[in-house]
């Protein structure tokens, strides 16, 4: 079996840590690939935790015309700005600290579509700049370090992922 359908499989089944995938890894933009007849990039940099939640189940419905077949689709999130703080372990220090909303449920739903291929790109600059440490970033394989979020936008249209922003 090729390395490709072994990602695909172990995205699909939850189970990337098994398969050598790496909690929080970095991903340089070279490696960028569509490798699915349809590939779409979701453009996360806002904080509104609604509007997130209408993100995801528009992701869910995405996925679903599809079949949930990762080797038909490949949807990738890319979060910058405010929109990082979903994939926080914990607000404290951060621009968002008095946010109120639930942050568990909101994840739980994420989780959900990264069993079915769904991965997260973090904006490294807005790590910087916002003087948040790397060890916040909750350790789940299927979130993904990138040098910079609007730089992986264009990196990724460049190389046929359709852009779609909610709201």
């Amino acid at each position: 079996m090729n390395r490709r359908f072994l990602l695909r499989l172990g995205a699909l089944l939850g189970a990337g840590s098994l398969l050598g995938a790496r909690a929080n890894e970095r991903v340089a933009y070279k490696d960028f690939k569509k490798e699915t007849p349809v590939a779409v990039v979701y453009h996360l940099d806002f904080g509104d935790p609604n509007r997130f939640g209408q993100m995801l189940t528009n992701i869910s419905n995405h996925l679903s015309v599809y079949d949930n077949d990762p080797f038909k689709i490949k949807i990738v999130v890319v979060a910058h700005g405010a929109g990082v703080q979903f994939f926080l372990k914990d607000l404290e220090g951060t621009p968002w600290a008095s946010a109120q909303y639930d942050r568990e449920a909101l994840f739980s739903r994420v989780k959900q579509l990264a069993q079915m291929g769904v991965e997260y790109y973090l904006c490294e600059i807005t790590f910087s700049r916002n003087n948040i440490p790397k060890d916040k970033l909750r350790p789940d394989e299927f979130l993904k370090w990138v040098p910079s979020g609007v730089g992986a936008l264009g990196e990724l249209q460049a190389k046929g992922y359709a852009y779609i922003k909610v709201g």
